[in-house]
């Protein structure tokens, strides 16, 4: 996990999917069985919390992509707090889930 940005009103995680090389003894009967010891798709996402709505809202798949556009975008051209705001705000209108425990 690592946390890409926080402010008083959104905190945004990168969170890193465990899909880690596991490398069997020589003695291993075929590469087939080391493909069931790897996670073969990682499934890496972002979570996004509405401190002031106290909600979250876990971005995986299509969506995970689009968020990770936009922060590529803004390491090319450094955004104004503004503009991160406002692109959080669209994705927050996404949350149902109550955040519990943080």
């Amino acid at each position: 996990m690592h946390t890409l940005y926080d402010s008083e009103t959104f905190s945004v995680t990168h969170m890193l999917a465990n899909a880690v090389s596991v490398d069997l003894p020589p003695e291993s009967p075929s590469d087939g069985e080391q493909a069931l010891l790897v996670p073969q798709l990682a499934r890496h996402g972002f979570e996004i919390i509405d401190k002031r709505s106290g909600k979250e809202v876990y971005l995986d798949g299509s969506w995970a992509e689009l968020f990770q556009q936009h922060i590529s975008a803004w390491q090319l051209k450094t955004p104004t707090q503004q503009e991160v705001e406002e692109t959080l705000e669209q994705y927050a209108e996404l949350a149902q889930n109550p955040v519990l425990i943080h």
